[in-house]
């Protein structure tokens, strides 16, 4: 079957919820992609910041097949090995307390959600509180996620949402102390914006967030479902800024591949918090998903990837300043690590195309960001590749 066959009978039974780009993709190799018809792609996407190793990793295939062949899934009625293993390796590099798995990001932020309520709850027994988001940020689809997501279209046809939800302006801090009052109970964030345009949380700004929440007894939630997992740099994008989350949220490259999110929190939240009957999961921290958590953080370790994001992170910041400085249709550069963005003047979508044309992977943010998210073990050998047929492209 030819790939616009497949197309078009992909469109013919799947819910059209996603505007896709016309490739069937089969298999991928390190930090490249194969369509059906046998085609190379380099990947600059790396399914949205999920395949942080790259693809068909020998050591992390192995960890997965060999859980395959033990047990898939027993419940949380039960105990299993490496459901705990994975807590503690996920506690080790993150330096939180307690953590629940789940399925996907958007199960993490409503797990965070409903942790920050129950908290207050505990304080006052009253169920009026308030949490602030941001302006321009993504938390997920699911109702609580878009209720805390500062996206209007994402939302408007889905109302009413979840209540008591309060939006200030990223790096904005009198804007959050604007909207801090007795019923506030939390302050959620991206540590650096993925969706809304790669728009980084200054280290002010979290520090004073941090700051507000110590002095109220504010639970300070930051999403690190796309930024975290060595993208910037760092395990996770606040451990750049000395500061440290009450509660967290991660996914994506934490499985790198199999679905997997989570949601983590210090003692005293992890204390006066969810217990039993207030949250539940039936697949999340099964067998399949701790096994692959433990070889993937097992392989950052092993595979140096955070120093791998900070070099090459660095040399493609470098080269994506040069290509700005050369284009008056773009307008600005912005990231960190291999989180970076080119925000032009004009929508984006024929250059995506065109690259895609070439054997290049890319992915927008809105309508006029660029967004580059490869996989975290590229080289500077890659980067040179990518903006060889990017350039061609502009």
């Amino acid at each position: 079957m030819s790939m616009t066959d497949l197309i078009d009978e992909a469109e013919s039974v799947l819910l059209h919820t996603y505007n896709r780009y016309p490739v069937v993709f089969e298999s991928g190799e390190g930090v490249y992609l194969k369509d059906i018809e046998g085609k190379k792609y380099l990947d600059f996407v790396s399914g949205i910041g999920v395949f942080a190793l790259g693809y068909a990793n020998q050591e992390y295939n192995d960890a997965v097949k060999g859980q395959v062949d033990k047990i898939l899934h027993t419940s949380n009625y039960y105990y299993n090995v490496p459901a705990i293993e994975a807590a503690k390796a996920v506690k080790k590099v993150s330096g939180m307390d307690r953590i629940f798995f789940t399925n996907s990001g958007a199960e993490a932020i409503e797990g965070a959600i409903k942790t920050a309520r129950k908290y207050a709850y505990l304080k006052d027994g009253q169920t009026d509180h308030e949490i602030i988001a941001m302006e321009h940020s993504f938390h997920g689809r699911t109702m609580g996620a878009l209720s805390v997501t500062g996206t209007p279209k994402y939302r408007e046809a889905f109302g009413p949402m979840i209540g008591n939800i309060r939006f200030a302006q990223m790096n904005d801090i009198e804007s959050v102390k604007a909207l801090v009052n007795k019923k506030t109970c939390a302050i959620m964030l991206e540590t650096v914006q993925g969706e809304g345009g790669i728009h980084p949380a200054t280290e002010e700004f979290l520090k004073e967030i941090r700051a507000i929440c110590d002095e109220q007894d504010i639970l300070m939630i930051l999403d690190e479902i796309q930024c975290g997992m060595g993208r910037t740099g760092f395990m996770f994008a606040w451990q750049r800024y000395g500061i440290k989350p009450d509660v967290m949220t991660l996914a994506k490259a934490l499985g790198c591949g199999v679905p997997v999110g989570a949601f983590m929190m210090n003692q005293k939240v992890g204390e006066h918090s969810l217990v039993a009957g207030d949250h539940g999961t039936t697949y999340g921290g099964n067998p399949l998903t701790g096994a692959a958590i433990c070889k993937v953080l097992e392989l950052f370790e092993k595979n140096h990837v955070t120093e791998n994001v900070n070099e090459v992170g660095a040399y493609l910041y470098e080269k994506l300043d040069e290509i700005e400085a050369s284009k008056e249709d773009i307008i600005d550069h912005r990231g960190v690590g291999l989180m970076q963005g080119l925000e032009f003047n004009h929508p984006v979508a024929d250059i995506i195309n065109k690259a895609l044309a070439q054997g290049v992977v890319l992915i927008n943010a809105g309508t006029n960001i660029i967004r580059f998210l490869p996989p975290l073990v590229i080289t500077k050998q890659h980067v040179d590749e990518m903006l060889e047929i990017f350039k061609n492209c502009l």
